[in-house]
């Protein structure tokens, strides 16, 4: 491959940008961002890039995606502990109760934009991929290949402060650029046809605060306080998470749906804090806030399906949210990118042609993106306002989802599953698996004789 180019320097273009390296002679990612590979001002806090603006708000890489990174970036973790970041067990709240503790999973605590910028160094230090500043502007088509097939050939972009366009050459082109892609719009100007976008509304909002740290919360890095939902008629508990950053501060999140998304005033999001039932949000939520909240909103999960679409055009592919955005609640969205990312590195080691539609690399994907969607979207079809579509079997599942993470409170081998899959260690088919329904049969009839 002479070049590839990626348009998108988040998360999920710089992964495919470290993949390409090892299959393109020159990798060119073009991003309107500055890509400044500095670390923060007088060894502080990294700034969030303009583009990414939920960058500001606690990120979580779990267990799978932080030994993704670790494949492609060896001594990543030790880098990035060595910058402040932490790394522990995470603790999991439910209704009020505290989950068993699970021995072998870790999450890594680090803001977004510090965890970018270390990645970002590592990529640009290879001396074949450069960045071009630009937003990315359309695709060029055109014959590839002997058979002389209609492809895409190269990806048009305007120049950081210029009207007209530009265009770069490429054998491939990886579409990294978002939940807001227009790649739909692209495919239809070139007469190919857009992949279908499919969507669930959640009408999620969520408030992060930057706390000063101390050390009332020994050995926590990562926590999260959840609540099954509510019965009709009563408010939804507000969702808590929080995660012990470099600069030795707590970042937490407040989440609410519809009409209970979280505002911008402090003394409600103190309060709202203090009614979550999990004694260490309570705690951080009295330290002393370095900062205004922050409030983003998402107003629905949304993936694309490539696959079918009928006609594709040869050398094209897209990763992360430009694929597959879910509810972050879940924080899949980093993971996901770094599992797409090993997508692509199957794809181009089997040999697949460039100048044939890459269907080997988006069956791969489907994997990943229908077990996420699956994990997420039966939680958020649980709640009231939520109104579908809901799957074949979904009662069903729901109502065996609800058993397992009841029982993943007190019983540590449905606990190590469970976390396995919310981790995306393990495919969540291994909560149906004989050994896993024997496993929650025993500890749901156990429960079920202490309660006498």
């Amino acid at each position: 491959m002479r070049r590839a180019v990626v348009l998108g320097g988040s998360v999920a273009g710089l992964l495919a940008a470290r993949v390409l390296s090892d299959h393109a002679r020159s990798v060119v990612i073009i991003e309107p961002d500055p890509l400044d590979t500095a670390p923060g001002p007088a060894g502080g806090p990294v700034p969030a890039r303009p583009g990414v603006p939920q960058g500001v708000h606690l990120h979580v890489l779990l267990s799978q995606g932080r030994a993704q990174l670790e494949r492609w970036f060896p001594g990543l973790t030790a880098e990035l502990l060595a910058g402040g970041a932490s790394l522990a067990p995470p603790v999991q709240y439910l209704d009020g109760r505290r989950k068993v503790a699970v021995a072998g999973s870790e999450l890594l605590g680090a803001t977004r934009p510090y965890l970018e910028s270390v990645l970002r160094r590592r990529v640009l230090a290879i001396g074949h991929v450069t960045v071009v500043r630009g937003r990315a502007d359309g695709l060029r088509f055109g014959p590839v290949g002997t058979g002389r097939q209609r492809g895409v050939t190269g990806a048009h972009y305007r120049p950081d402060g210029a009207s007209a366009r530009d265009c770069l050459g490429a054998d491939l082109v990886v579409d990294a650029t978002g939940r807001s892609t227009r790649l739909g719009v692209w495919l239809e100007q070139g007469g190919w046809p857009a992949p279908a976008l499919h969507r669930m509304r959640i009408d999620l909002g969520y408030a992060t605060g930057v706390f000063a740290g101390g050390d009332e919360l020994p050995g926590v890095t990562a926590l999260t306080a959840m609540a099954r939902p509510a019965p009709a008629g009563l408010p939804q508990p507000d969702t808590a998470a929080l995660g012990r950053v470099e600069g030795d501060r707590w970042m937490m999140v407040l989440a609410g749906y519809a009409h209970r998304r979280p505002g911008a005033d402090v003394a409600d999001f103190r309060a709202r804090c203090r009614a979550v039932d999990a004694a260490p949000v309570r705690q951080v939520a009295d330290r002393e806030l370095l900062g205004p909240l922050r409030l983003h909103r998402i107003p629905d999960s949304r993936r694309r399906d490539f696959l079918g679409a009928g006609r594709f055009p040869a050398g094209l592919v897209a990763a992360g949210d430009a694929v597959a955005a879910f509810n972050p609640v879940y924080g899949q969205g980093m993971t996901s990118a770094a599992l797409h990312a090993s997508c692509l590195a199957a794809h181009l080691r089997s040999g697949a042609p460039l100048d044939r539609p890459a269907r080997g690399y988006f069956e791969r994907i489907r994997v990943v993106v229908d077990a996420a969607w699956g994990l997420s979207t039966l939680g958020d079809l649980a709640q009231p306002h939520v109104d579908g579509p809901y799957p074949r079997g979904y009662r069903a599942a729901a109502w065996y989802g609800d058993l397992v993470n009841r029982l993943a409170t007190t019983d540590p081998e449905v606990g190590r599953r469970f976390l396995q899959v919310v981790t995306m260690e393990r495919h969540p088919r291994l909560l149906t698996r004989p050994g896993t329904l024997a496993q929650v049969a025993r500890a749901a009839w156990s429960a079920r004789t202490a309660r006498g």
